[in-house]
């Protein structure tokens, strides 16, 4: 519920602070004297747009504050909560404007930003009037209104999940089916590519083995000759033999001289050994030197095969492994790509028929939920004198969409065998106020979160039907908290509590007040919202008449 609301400098409003009471709040006053100023200042605190020049002449800032009693469970607390926000029992807005038209919002003396503070506000309050074409008569809003009504939301959301999958699925088949056309075009060179590597079956290091390989084979003829050199040096030819005769000789020597050669003995035997596995390993290199004269010629095809290959693909010798990977799994997505195409439409096949089956879930529940509210709004018309009009909730079937399959739009008639048409075009202003009246009525099904101000809603309207509309406010507002903006004084006179906007000029310039009303002042208000500018003793016991019901 608004509890109360402070406006400084703001337009022709100096200075005021306002207590608002549960009920019917009624606001009067002259033409003039500021009732729009009033909302415009309400709305700028909850972030509505609006005028931009809303700092009063001569001042440098402009400042509205809101303050609202959140009970528990409220709409509004998921918003604080997942903004950042503190709970707590009553909610401050506050929300200042320079003259240079900057503005900053606070919650609860925290900074907001616009957006937040746009949702928040949705939650607290409804504005509804004439020219309400951001609520009631937005053709736009009207699908989201009967679903809200029918308790039809839980099936949109399921119904718009299942879009998201379609819409997700088909990207997914459209993506793929753009991939295999793309590799078709190139199908020929990767079949090729993939058979030529795979062909030359390279892997990283062959290039550099190959090329030692073949350097060695070149160059194993010389070395054969040194390594044969060396090998009939430590023959028993060479190196062997002289070693061999020494160590006899010196075993000669030996047995004369009392042992003094025995360790060149034993050094000799040494050598002789040393000698022996020099000769091993030299054997077993010189026949690893034995080549077959075709070994050359392959090493050095191959080599050229995959050297050429590394040039004509325009990689190194050892990314042609990592190429014909590549390629392999590019054909083999081509390969695949008729089973894969079938089974993301298969994919997208049942998703559409989910989907399908959600929307006419969603369209027979809006058609029994158009029904139901059709018959509320017969019910509801007759009280404000308009038995004989009509009203049709109207469902066309549309190209499917996020939301289902079906345009809603509300329609009226407002006289038997009269054409039905879009209400903000059918309906008079008078005749719009109660269809505007009794729909609000009807959808708020006994939501009494959101504090409701209807701008002068009774326009239009006088006599029995004006005291019709009076008292439906009155029952609207026996649940929660209704504003009403009004000229009529059948719908003042019903008011719990009653507001007089007036107007006032100091010296050359113009201000803007609202009083709270005692008894004696309701009489006089609604007397001269009866009788004009001169209020007689008559327009008093009038005035008299219309308030005794309260």
């Amino acid at each position: 519920m608004l509890q109360g609301l402070s406006i400084r400098d703001m337009l022709i409003i100096d200075q005021l602070e306002l207590q608002f009471q549960p009920g019917l709040n009624v606001l009067t006053g002259e033409t003039g004297a500021g009732k729009s100023i009033l909302l415009d200042c309400l709305g700028f605190v909850l972030g509505w747009r609006g005028r931009a020049d809303l700092v009063r002449l001569g001042a440098e800032q402009g400042e509205v504050i809101a303050w609202f009693d959140i009970p528990v469970g409220h709409p509004v607390n998921k918003i604080l909560i997942e903004s950042g926000f503190d709970l707590e029992p009553e909610l401050i807005l506050r929300r200042t404007n320079t003259k240079e038209g900057r503005k900053t919002s606070f919650v609860n003396d925290r900074r907001c930003s616009g957006q937040v503070l746009r949702l928040i506000s949705e939650t607290l309050l409804e504005l509804h009037g004439q020219h309400d074409d951001r609520g009631l008569l937005d053709v736009r809003e009207h699908m989201k209104l009967l679903d809200a009504h029918s308790n039809s939301e839980p099936l949109r959301d399921s119904c718009r999940a299942a879009w998201k999958l379609v819409s997700q699925r088909q990207s997914s088949l459209t993506v793929m089916q753009d991939k295999i056309k793309a590799l078709k075009k190139e199908e020929d060179y990767l079949r090729y590519t993939v058979s030529e590597l795979e062909h030359l079956d390279v892997s990283p290091g062959d290039d550099a083995a190959l090329d030692a390989h073949r350097r060695l084979i070149k160059a194993s003829e010389k070395i054969r000759v040194d390594v044969d050199r060396a090998l009939e040096a430590l023959s028993i030819n060479g190196a062997e033999g002289l070693i061999n005769d020494a160590s006899r000789w010196v075993e000669s020597a030996a047995d004369h001289l009392e042992g003094q050669l025995n360790g060149a003995s034993e050094v000799l035997i040494r050598i002789l050994n040393n000698l022996g596995e020099a000769q091993q390993e030299i054997e077993r290199v010189l026949g690893g030197l034995k080549f077959n004269p075709a070994e050359l010629d392959y090493a050095e095809d191959r080599l050229f095969s995959i050297r050429a290959a590394a040039r004509k693909y325009s990689v190194t010798p050892d990314e042609l492994s990592t190429l014909a990977s590549e390629m392999g799994r590019k054909l083999a997505s081509l390969d695949d790509g008729e089973t894969g195409l079938l089974s993301l439409q298969e994919d997208l096949d049942n998703a559409r028929q989910d989907y399908r089956d959600f929307a006419a879930k969603l369209h027979e529940a809006r058609i029994a939920g158009a029904r139901v509210l059709d018959a509320e709004m017969e019910s509801e018309l007759a009280p404000l004198k308009m038995e004989r009009a009509t009203f049709k909730t109207k469902i066309t079937p549309i190209s499917d969409g996020v939301d289902g399959s079906d345009m809603v739009e509300f329609t009226v008639a407002t006289n038997p065998g009269a054409p039905s048409g879009p209400l903000q075009k059918i309906a008079s202003g008078g005749e719009l106020s109660r269809f505007l009246l009794a729909l609000k009525v009807c959808l708020s099904g006994g939501d009494t979160h959101k504090t409701i101000i209807f701008d002068e809603i009774d326009r239009g309207v006088g006599g029995a039907t004006a005291d019709a509309v009076g008292r439906r406010l009155a029952e609207l507002g026996s649940d929660g908290q209704v504003l009403v903006v009004t000229h009529s004084p059948q719908v003042a006179a019903l008011g719990s509590t009653h507001w007089r906007v007036e107007k006032r000029v100091v010296g050359d310039m113009t201000f803007s007040s609202v009083v709270s009303l005692s008894k004696q002042e309701r009489i006089d208000e609604i007397a001269r919202m009866l009788a004009g500018n001169v209020v007689t003793d008559a327009a008093r016991d009038a005035a008299k008449s219309l308030l005794k019901p309260v």
